[in-house]
């Protein structure tokens, strides 16, 4: 059996080499480092893959988030709520801002956010809401922009997680994660489903004057060189990660198949299991990014350590509530409204996900698994 890996980079790598060679020898040769042509072809590839009018390259998803905010014009003291259950970088982002993130809790069974939450959270100062389609599931973005558009809110989409994941509105339309929103973000960090090989970003947007200004603030705040017309930043992907990402993009919708069927493997293995609850798929696409089971009966974390004896990685995404953090505690949180994401950060563990599981590993992972519980 081949070695287990949270996340085969090198499979993946070794399955379109020449491809990726290619295209990097050929950034290599014109030299054109730093907004190149692969950046610009992969741009066009990305915005006629996703459907949407204006892609946005940068540096990585962090800055996509700070830049979006920045896009929208959203000042010191305006209130953004977002989950409390995700990774730091939504949040982040919202502070370095000076804005005031207000951290709701998430449903049980898809650990997006919860839509009575946002509701509750909304005040005078509230302009903006950040869904994070978290572990590759989109969240309720037909509630979330009824309410948007109830109380006059931006909406930005954390689509870090979920890039190519099918969105299905009320109106029977499809359309893709990260397009239903005022603008979306998205990172293309190693291990995401679409992923480069070092940091990279982009942002997503229908709105021509709000793409506009994207431009501007991802390079400094220019337009034409050396006149800034607005204050940005300098958040550019380069041509050599644009490069591996073309040379992926054509296969994104083949490696989320490629884990939608490993999940269905391990769900198959796991089924009538009382302690473990496998993942809930709400009425929409999962690509899943990760693989996130709960384990109700306490013994999750002897679960990370027999699997970590036993050379087989997993995570625990996440430890501690945003809201428990101590860069982000505020008097106003009450722990009887994050009920939730207090129980999740006890009970769940995501098991490897990658495009180069194989049947044998999937086998061992759960035999283990469920030999553990049973003992």
């Amino acid at each position: 059996m081949k070695k287990i890996q949270m996340v085969d980079l090198k499979g993946q790598y070794n399955d379109i080499k020449t491809i990726v060679n290619d295209s990097i020898q050929e950034v290599l040769e014109n030299s054109a480092f730093i907004n190149g042509p692969k950046v610009h072809e992969f741009q066009k590839e990305l915005e006629n893959y996703l459907g949407v009018k204006h892609v946005i390259p940068c540096a990585n998803g962090t800055d996509a988030l700070q830049i979006a905010m920045m896009g929208l014009g959203l000042k010191p003291g305006d209130e953004v709520i977002t989950a409390d259950f995700t990774f730091a970088a939504t949040v982040e982002v919202i502070a370095l801002l000076q804005l005031t993130p207000v951290l709701v809790d998430v449903n049980a069974d898809d650990f997006n956010i919860n839509i009575e939450a946002i509701k509750k959270a909304i005040t005078p100062k509230t302009k903006a809401i950040v869904p994070v389609h978290l572990f590759g599931q989109c969240a309720n973005m037909d509630a979330v922009m009824e309410i948007a558009n109830e109380h006059n809110l931006f909406v930005i989409e954390d689509n870090a997680q979920a890039i190519g994941a099918n969105y299905t509105n009320k109106n029977g339309e499809t359309v893709k994660a990260g397009t239903i929103g005022h603008v979306g973000a998205t990172s293309f960090f190693p291990s995401k489903n679409l992923g480069c090989y070092g940091d990279g970003g982009a942002i997503f947007t229908n709105n021509d004057d709000l793409a506009h200004t994207i431009r501007g603030i991802v390079n400094h705040g220019m337009y034409k060189r050396y006149h800034h017309d607005v204050v940005g930043v300098n958040s550019r992907l380069d041509s050599i990660q644009a490069a591996v990402l073309n040379a992926k993009l054509p296969n994104l919708d083949k490696y989320n198949e490629a884990r939608q069927n490993a999940a269905s493997k391990y769900d198959e293995a796991f089924s009538g299991n009382e302690v473990v609850v496998t993942p809930y798929r709400n009425e929409q696409d999962h690509v899943f990014h990760q693989y996130t089971l709960k384990i109700t009966n306490g013994k999750r974390d002897a679960l990370v350590k027999h699997l970590n004896d036993n050379s087989i990685p997993c995570g625990v995404y996440y430890p501690i509530p945003l809201h428990k953090q101590k860069a982000y505690t505020d008097e106003r949180y009450v722990e009887s409204e994050f009920k939730v994401t207090n129980q999740l950060v006890e009970e769940v563990i995501s098991l490897p996900m990658h495009t180069e599981l194989d049947d044998e590993q999937i086998a061992h992972i759960t035999s283990t698994i469920i030999n553990f519980l049973n003992e």
